[in-house]
This record gives C-alpha cells, sequence and structure tokens, in this order.
C-alpha cells in the first residue's frame, strides 16, 4: 500500500499537483469563466479526476493522444475568439475526442467536435462522397463555436452550453424543469441523476483538463512567456485550389510528403478536392504559403479528377473510354490489381480540366447552386422526367448527386 501511494503521490513530489495555494486562485477565475460557482472547487469527484488528468499531462499522453490535429490548436483558438467562446472550450473538444480528426463514435458522430451528421449538415458542414467536414478542424471549429453561442444565448450560463453540447439542449432544459434549478451542483446529483451520467463525467472532464492547463499555459497561452511552447500562432493556412484537385499534385509542387498533406487534410476524402466547385480550401504549412502563391496556377492544371461508382459487371476499359483516358492510367492511380470493377467500389478518373464534368453517359453532376427546376430547364426536359428517371421521391437534390437525363 504505501508503495502504491508513492507512485501515485511522485508527480506532486516532482512537478507540484493541481490545486497547490498559488493555483487555486487560477481555478477559481477558471470557473467563473465558466460561470462555475467557487464552491465546485470541493467536488469530490472533480478533484479526483483534476490528479488523474494531472499525471496524463505530465506523461505528455494528452499531447500524443492528439496527434497531427495538434497543428491547428491556434487556428481553433482564433476562431473561437471570432465567436466570443471562452478559449477554454477548446477542452470541450479534447473530451468529446482527444483532439483527433479522425475520431468516430458508436452513433456515426465524427471529427474533433464529434457532431452527428445531421447536426453537421445544419451547420453547413458538407459531408459526401468527396469530402466531410466535421474532420475539417477549422470548418467544424465555426460551426462548433456559432452552436455553443446559440446554447449560451438559450442557458445564459457557460457551464450549461458545454453539458447542452453533450446531451442536447431538450434533455437539458427538461433537467433544469425537474430539478427546479440551473445549480451545478443539483444537476450533478448522482442519486437523482437529472442530466446522464456521461454529461456528468464530461462537465467535470473539461473543468479537470482546462484546470491542469491553466497551471502549465501550452496551449490556451501564458502571457508571461513569448514562446507558447509552439501554439503561438498558427502553423497552417487555408489556400484554395481547383475542382478536383489532386493533393499528390500540391505535395509534390511544395516538396512536401504527401501523407503530411493529407494528415492536414483530413476532411478530403480520396485524393481530390470535390470536382463539383469552383474551389476549394486545403491546409498548409505557414512556411510553404509563400512558395504556394509562386508555383500555384489552378487554370493550367491539365488533369481534373472525380470519383466514379462502377456498375454491376464494369471493367476499366469499358470505364475508361467514356473519359477518354488509357485503362492502365486508371489502374495505377487507383493501385488496383485487376481490370474488374465491383459495384460500389469507387474509383478517381482523370478527366479533362476545362470540360464538364461527366460522370456517366447522360449523367450530371449537381453543384450547391442546381434545384431540379434549374437543371430540367438547362437540359430541355421536365422535373417530372428527372424524377421517374432517376426514381427520385421528392423535389430535393444535393450536391454530389448524380441524375440521368438523357439516354
Amino acid at each position: 500500500m504505501l508503495k502504491y501511494l508513492v507512485l501515485l503521490l511522485l508527480p506532486y513530489a516532482l512537478f507540484g499537483g493541481p490545486n497547490t495555494s498559488s493555483e487555486k486562485y487560477k481555478d477559481i477565475d477558471l470557473l467563473k469563466t465558466f460561470d462555475i460557482d467557487p464552491s465546485f472547487l470541493n467536488d469530490s469527484q472533480l478533484k479526483k479526476m483534476q490528479s488523474s488528468e494531472f499525471i496524463k499531462y505530465k506523461n505528455n499522453r494528452l499531447f500524443q493522444d492528439m496527434g497531427d490535429a495538434s497543428a491547428f490548436i491556434p487556428n481553433v483558438r482564433e476562431v473561437l475568439n471570432e465567436y466570443k467562446v471562452p478559449p477554454e472550450f477548446l477542452f470541450v473538444a479534447i473530451a468529446e475526442s482527444n483532439f483527433s480528426a479522425k475520431a468516430n463514435s458508436a452513433r456515426n458522430a465524427g471529427g474533433v467536435w464529434q457532431f452527428m451528421p445531421q447536426t453537421a449538415k445544419r451547420y453547413h458542414l458538407r459531408i459526401d462522397k468527396y469530402v466531410d467536414e466535421r474532420r475539417d478542424l477549422v470548418k467544424s471549429s465555426r460551426a462548433a463555436a456559432k452552436y455553443l453561442s446559440i446554447l449560451h444565448n438559450q442557458f445564459g450560463k457557460w457551464y450549461l452550453a458545454a453539458i447542452a453540447y453533450n446531451c442536447g439542449s431538450g434533455y437539458l432544459s427538461r433537467a433544469i424543469q425537474k430539478a427546479g434549478t440551473d445549480n451545478l451542483h443539483v444537476l450533478l446529483d448522482e442519486k437523482k441523476k437529472y442530466i446522464p451520467a456521461e454529461s456528468r463525467r464530461y462537465i467535470r472532464k473539461i473543468l479537470a483538463l482546462a484546470m491542469v492547463e491553466n497551471n502549465e499555459g501550452r496551449l490556451l497561452g501564458d502571457e508571461n512567456d513569448d514562446s507558447n511552447n509552439g501554439f503561438d500562432t498558427p502553423s497552417l493556412t487555408a489556400v484554395q485550389v481547383g475542382s478536383g484537385e489532386s493533393l499528390s499534385k500540391v505535395s509534390d509542387m511544395l516538396g512536401l510528403p504527401e501523407n503530411d498533406l493529407k494528415k492536414f487534410n483530413r476532411q478530403i476524402n480520396y485524393d481530390l478536392t470535390p470536382p463539383d466547385e469552383n474551389g476549394y480550401d486545403i491546409y498548409i504549412p505557414s512556411a510553404k504559403l509563400s512558395e504556394f502563391n509562386d508555383k500555384y496556377n489552378g487554370d493550367s492544371e491539365k488533369k481534373k479528377y472525380i470519383v466514379y461508382t462502377p456498375k454491376q459487371d464494369d471493367s476499366l476499359p469499358s470505364n475508361s473510354g467514356k473519359y477518354k483516358i488509357q485503362s492502365k492510367i486508371v489502374k495505377d492511380l487507383n493501385k488496383l490489381n485487376t481490370m474488374k470493377l465491383l459495384s460500389k467500389q469507387d474509383i478517381i478518373i482523370p478527366v479533362a480540366s476545362k470540360s464538364n464534368i461527366v460522370l456517366d453517359k447522360g449523367a450530371y453532376l449537381v453543384k450547391d447552386t442546381d434545384t431540379l427546376e434549374s437543371i430540367a430547364k438547362a437540359n430541355k426536359v421536365t422535373v417530372a422526367y428527372i424524377k421517374s428517371k432517376n426514381n427520385i421521391k421528392n423535389d430535393s437534390v444535393k450536391a454530389g448527386d448524380r441524375l440521368y437525363i438523357n439516354e
């Protein structure tokens, strides 16, 4: 037992533990940032979690879990500041996903901020075969900041906005009504269980992480530390490339490892940007911005790319013929071992950049600005004809849909 206590307390002896007298005032100020009464410092479960996160922090496990996404921390701080969301809400993302853009939940939530698809689309994050912008750390952070601002306006306190982000505003509203108060001590009552166990742990984890970081100054910044441990200014910058642009070509142009560029752009599902956009933002190291501006000219690129989903019994020669491209090029580009394709096995095909994007004979790729009426008018057919030919039940289409119009 004595050996166990020595091991447990060793980090405190070496580094100093959380909530020392010199740090207590910082923790009180942090609670005030979340609109929480200072008495919550005495919450026993918060203290246990703070000790656990302190040890994890000192062992650098937090930063290891964050991986490549840590490069976006300054960008995320800027977005939160833009929407007047306290910078400590960075720890909402860390509590949600360990700040991993690759994170997925069993409920199909994705990205650093763990957006469900329906919520993501409500905040204009695009999700289709080309991109999943829940994994775009800047766009998803902007969506999360908007959402958190709305929740704060609804509930009036930042800790309630954080809890509602986890369990939903409807659930929290009912919990407050049932409890007769929005007092945090009451809402976290383990016996009454006004909010889910996950949410009770969630708010404590956010606070514990923020308290540990608050006394270290590595992620949120320390006004007395000019270096800020590399998290002071954005190391990644958004640049616009052409539609259907290949990430591998951009990486070659910049002399940047292809895997690095893809890690910074996990929102892109394949090697290419959406072909139905006039341009699309990708992220490159800020140090490469001048070189990009000197070298990149989207209009001069000879090839753009689309994603094609084969039909039953499709093979590379017949597909390639539609796009006037040799089957071997398509095979090599997609690292295929056979000429035979499987249905729903998406493949990347180069197409001429100045031609209209044609996915198949008589097919049309829907753009953001399209409606059934505009597509019908442009192709001199009726809406009813398009709906019948494509088995569409309602009057809506979305960007990226493939519509068959003519034989």
